[in-house]
C-alpha cells in the first residue's frame, strides 16, 4: 500500500510541475495585440517544442518564443540566422503580464528581411 501511495504522489508531482511549461504553449497566455521589440540575442536555444531566444533590449532581458524547428525553416530562417550577437526586429503578442518580459514571435527582421512564422496573424 505505502508504494502505491508513492507512486500517486510522484504521478501528481509531475502533473503538477508541467502546469507552467504547458501554459505558455499556443498564444492564450498572450495580449492578443502585437509589439515590437530590437535588440541582441544573448542567448538562443532553438529546437522542439518551440526555440526560445533571450533579446536585449536596451538593457531589458526578454524572453522570446520563436517557431518550431519546420515553422523556422518555412519562413526561410537558416542554422546560425538567430545565434548569439545578432540584431533583430520581433514582432509579436507579449505576456498578458508584461513584468514577465516575455514574447510570442510572428515575424522576425534581420536587417531588411522578413521572416514570416505565423503567415495569417495579425
Amino acid at each position: 500500500m505505502t508504494r502505491l501511495w508513492t507512486m500517486a504522489a510522484l504521478v501528481g508531482l509531475m502533473a503538477f510541475s508541467a502546469i507552467p511549461a504547458l501554459a505558455h504553449h499556443g498564444w492564450r497566455w498572450t495580449t492578443g495585440d502585437n509589439i515590437e521589440l530590437t535588440g541582441i540575442i544573448r542567448t538562443a536555444k532553438l529546437g522542439n517544442p518551440h526555440g526560445v531566444l533571450t533579446v536585449d533590449a536596451e538593457g531589458e532581458m526578454w524572453t522570446v518564443e520563436v517557431g518550431q524547428p519546420w515553422r523556422n525553416e518555412r519562413a526561410g530562417l537558416k542554422d546560425g540566422d538567430l545565434a548569439e550577437g545578432v540584431e533583430v526586429r520581433i514582432v509579436g503578442e507579449p505576456s498578458a503580464d508584461m513584468k514577465e518580459r516575455l514574447m510570442k514571435a510572428e515575424k522576425i527582421y534581420l536587417g531588411d528581411r522578413e521572416y514570416l512564422l505565423y503567415p495569417g496573424r495579425d
